[in-house]
């Protein structure tokens, strides 16, 4: 009975054989945190995103707009239902809880949450500016997209 033996691998195998084996390791590691941080990203929308775009029912988000004018309904019991614009679109707002001293129709907030199955949004926060000349980056975005706000004008002189 003859054996055969195998040749040891080179140096030069070795090398690669732990070279190909850490990008691996490197690649499913870099794979994990993406997937980690997709969970935990809250996408900003606006209400015409809310429609061109395929938002899940449930899925946690902001969205952020003008507080419609006579749009604010509160409630006895804490529950707050109000209109947000981007002059394109609307989209129902129900929340429950106090609302920042700064809150007011006309003025621009973001509100955290999730879409309903009747497609009104849920807040589980809102956030409203804090002075007469600031928009949130997001808002001011959409309703630079929408083409209602144009120029260096305060964000509350857009285009109705």
């Amino acid at each position: 009975m003859t054996a055969t033996r195998r040749t040891p691998a080179t140096r030069k195998k070795r090398r690669m054989r732990i070279l190909l084996i850490g990008m691996l390791m490197l690649g499913a590691a870099a794979a994990l945190v993406l997937s980690a941080f997709q969970d935990n990203i809250l996408y900003f929308y606006s209400p015409t995103d809310l429609i061109e775009k395929s938002v899940k029912e449930g899925q946690s988000l902001r969205i952020g707009g003008i507080v419609a004018e006579g749009s604010v309904r509160t409630g006895t019991d804490g529950h707050t239902r109000f209109d947000i614009t981007d002059f394109n679109h609307t989209t129902v707002v129900n929340y429950t809880g106090l609302l920042p001293d700064l809150f007011r129709e006309g003025q621009g907030v973001v509100s955290e949450g999730w879409l309903e199955a009747d497609g009104s949004f849920y807040a589980t926060t809102v956030l409203a500016k804090h002075d007469e000349n600031y928009m949130p980056p997001e808002v001011a975005d959409a309703l630079k997209r929408s083409g209602k706000w144009k120029g260096e004008s305060s964000p509350m002189e857009v285009e109705k």
